[in-house]
């Protein structure tokens, strides 16, 4: 399973525990609540272990754009510098969105 999906699945479980909780403290069922309760923060560490990956994924692509980059600059291969930059700016756009 990819990581969007993995946000989706861990958003839409959270949401679906907060449903639960609701219902449980509505109707006075403690355990329903209970379990509401522990569905939603299962949703929720889904959702952060998904971001995670990705803000390491984000990561390893700046520093790889960087090194590209700086070899580029090193042999004066411009087009070598503009990947770099590029994978730069991605890896950085991906660390960002997933904060």
């Amino acid at each position: 399973m990819n990581n969007q999906s993995e946000k989706s699945e861990g958003t839409a479980q959270r949401l679906g525990g907060k449903v639960k909780k609701g219902f449980g403290r509505l109707l006075g069922n403690r355990r329903l609540e209970a379990k509401g309760r522990a569905t939603e923060l299962e949703g929720a560490s889904r959702v952060g272990a998904a971001k995670s990956r990705e803000r390491v994924k984000g990561k390893a692509e700046e520093l790889v754009g960087a090194a590209k980059n700086r070899v580029g600059h090193f042999i004066g291969n411009e087009r070598m510098i503009a990947e770099g930059k590029g994978e730069e700016l991605k890896g950085a756009s991906r660390q960002k969105i997933n904060k």
